[in-house]
C-alpha cells in the first residue's frame, strides 16, 4: 500500500501534475520547468524529487544539463497505470492548454544563455 500512497501523494499537487503534462511533450531541465510554471527553482526541484521517488519521472545528466523525463513505469505498476491515463486526462483543461501553448517558446538555450 505504501507504494500506491506515494504515487497518489505525488500527484496530489497541481504543479506536479502540470510537470507530468509538460514532460509528456518533451524532456525538460529545471530552468524550463521553472519558466513554464513561474515558480521558484527550489520549489521545482522539491516537486521533481517527489515525482522521482514515486517512480513517475527520472533524470539523466548530459554535460552540465540535468534532463527530466517520464519514467517507463517499470518501478511501480501504480505509476505506470497513472502515467498511461494522464496521457489522455486533462488535455482540455484551460491551465494545461495554456502551458502547452507556451511550451514551444520555452528553451533552455534562451533561458540560461547557453
Amino acid at each position: 500500500m505504501k507504494e500506491f500512497i506515494k504515487v497518489m501523494k505525488a500527484l496530489s499537487d497541481p504543479n506536479r501534475v502540470k510537470m507530468i503534462k509538460l514532460l509528456q511533450r518533451r524532456i525538460l531541465c529545471v530552468c524550463e520547468i521553472q519558466a513554464a510554471l513561474g515558480i521558484a527553482q527550489s520549489s521545482v526541484s522539491k516537486h521533481l524529487k517527489i515525482l522521482e521517488e514515486a517512480g513517475l519521472i527520472f533524470f539523466s545528466k548530459d554535460g552540465l544539463w540535468v534532463n527530466y523525463q517520464l519514467a517507463d513505469g517499470s518501478k511501480s505498476p501504480y505509476a505506470s497505470s497513472l502515467l498511461g491515463n494522464l496521457r489522455h486526462w486533462l488535455e482540455a483543461d484551460p491551465e494545461v492548454v495554456c502551458l502547452m501553448e507556451r511550451l514551444p517558446d520555452i528553451r533552455r538555450e534562451i533561458i540560461c544563455g547557453d
